[in-house]
């Protein structure tokens, strides 16, 4: 089975921090919990990332435990890479994934 190289994008990351810290505002540690939850999901698609169904175009979510956010992703099979390029509330419209994450595929 082929192990995939995972990236984060730098937006990815910047909404992973805002997350964060909207979190801790509500709940000391709380953000922690968040950051080190999605963390490790979004680590665990170096293993299997195709049991996830493309949600549009190539992109695939995989939901972050316990919260409602979704790591939005594509498969680079030509260099096995998984690239994560949003993490977004699950209550957000889902035009908003799109617009989001279309200009980086």
């Amino acid at each position: 089975m082929t192990k995939y190289k995972v990236k984060i994008d730098p937006e990815a990351l910047a909404d992973i921090r805002e997350i964060t810290d909207w979190y801790n505002e509500v709940q000391a540690g709380l953000g922690k919990r968040f950051q080190n939850t999605a963390i490790k999901q979004i680590n665990s698609l170096n293993k299997n990332p195709q049991i996830y169904a493309i949600r549009y175009r190539e992109i695939r979510c995989v939901v972050i435990k316990k919260f409602p956010y979704m790591a939005h992703f594509f498969i680079n099979e030509e260099n096995s890479t998984v690239e994560v390029l949003a993490v977004i509330s699950t209550d957000r419209n889902p035009k908003i994934w799109e617009d989001k994450t279309s200009k980086r595929i």
